[in-house]
């Protein structure tokens, strides 16, 4: 494969998977209540070839979210980004002088998720690896999670309520900050220390969620009686009973959220807001899910609400670094923003991650205002800190004049 031109493989591959996920090669049109529907047209979908004069190194050391120069590695094609009668994939092989490409994809979200789009990718290795079929048959099967006839939403949504938004949340981008923040083992311990007991064992994702959420509200400063939420992207296969199945490849995951007041979560320990988080991911279930297809017909599809409202999403087993195009893994597998979008600063992705001294952890792109994100960091910072050194106190005896030493531990 070293020999072969990436552009040339990966676009007869990503063309031959199309005869397997040939939804992705048509267009979205809206039906009457606002659902969406796909037309198979067969129109395809759009893939741009580029070369650079720079090499990886060029890019620095820790290949992570901001990347520079990410409009050049995609280029938006005029008239490419709507999410009706558009391509709902755009694909850039960009090669670079030292040998290596880059590969950069953006997704029409209303097609899949992240499970259903590396499986996607993956038949995509595959098939530029020589396979004359995907190993994972794709299963359309949109019906399994329709709504009911007649809808009837029997579960709290309060991801769609509809807030007004008194204060403005979010400044015009050009005054935000865009920074990436490591979480090792380290860092893990430091935040897992500062729960009580019962919530030691809570999983990385719960720590983090609450520790971002409540670094972000601290600095943002809202009213303390104002309401905040964080909202937690769960995956839902697995809540079904049978579970969806291995080759389904749409959106199966829900919104639950955690809200409480500003006030209260700043005032209180972290530990607070790990609970609020460890609930709302509880809520999920099928029937759960069954309600939300419910609340999308009888609400017109509402989106979810951004007011005073912080996103988080797992992507550390979606498996994008794991894809492999016939060069192995890549350097790099994940989101390329993380922040920075239709909606600046409202979301972050957990992106898998090894740092320069080889420690493996989670890499979390963080989006704020500039000087909401001073506070952020000096907020984080403080979380992090190692704890206290257990004080030694020198005691001499006044008859002896031996040293005897007491550990004080504070």
């Amino acid at each position: 494969m070293r020999r072969r031109d990436p552009v040339k493989v990966i676009r007869e591959a990503v063309a031959k998977t199309l005869v397997f996920y040939y939804p992705f090669a048509g267009r979205l049109r809206e039906l009457a209540g606002r659902k969406l529907a796909v037309d198979c047209t067969g129109e395809g979908v759009l893939f741009v070839e580029a070369d650079a004069d720079v090499t990886l190194k060029d890019f620095g050391d820790a290949l992570q979210p901001p990347f520079p120069c990410l409009e050049e590695l995609l280029f938006d094609v005029p008239g490419s980004g709507e999410v009706l009668h558009s391509p709902l994939l755009l694909i850039q092989v960009t090669r670079l002088k030292c040998g290596g490409f880059i590969f950069s994809l953006r997704l029409n979200h209303t097609m899949s998720d992240a499970a259903g789009l590396v499986q996607f990718l993956t038949a995509v290795g595959e098939m530029a690896r020589g396979a004359p079929a995907p190993s994972i048959q794709p299963v359309w099967q949109r019906e399994l999670l329709n709504a009911r006839n007649p809808p009837r939403v029997t579960c709290t949504h309060r991801e769609y309520d509809q807030v007004a938004d008194t204060k403005g949340t979010i400044v015009p981008l050009d005054d935000m900050a865009h920074r990436s923040f490591f979480f090792g083992p380290t860092e893990v311990a430091a935040l897992r220390r500062l729960v009580p007991l019962h919530l030691r064992r809570s999983s990385t994702f719960e720590l983090l969620a609450a520790c971002l959420w409540r670094c972000r509200t601290v600095a943002l400063r809202p009213d303390p009686e104002e309401e905040v939420r964080v909202i937690c992207i769960v995956n839902a296969r697995s809540k079904f009973n049978p579970p969806l199945p291995s080759g389904y490849y749409g959106n199966g995951f829900a919104f639950p959220v955690a809200l409480t007041t500003a006030g209260k979560l700043c005032e209180n320990p972290v530990g607070y807001a790990v609970e609020l988080v460890k609930m709302a991911k509880a809520e999920v279930t099928e029937e759960y899910m069954r309600s939300v297809a419910d609340l999308m017909v009888s609400r017109g599809r509402p989106h979810f609400t951004v007011v005073r409202s912080y996103l988080v999403s797992d992507l550390t087993h979606a498996g994008f670094g794991e894809v492999d195009f016939g060069w192995g893994k890549a350097v790099y597998g994940g989101a390329a923003k993380g922040g920075v979008g239709a909606i600046p600063g409202v979301a972050s992705f957990f992106i898998p991650f090894n740092n320069t001294n080889g420690e493996q952890g989670i890499v979390v792109p963080v989006c704020l205002p500039a000087p909401a994100m001073d506070i952020f960091v000096k907020e984080l910072q403080y979380m992090l800190k190692p704890p206290p050194v257990p004080a030694v106190a020198e005691h001499i005896s006044a008859t002896t004049s031996s040293k005897t030493f007491i550990t004080s531990a504070l």
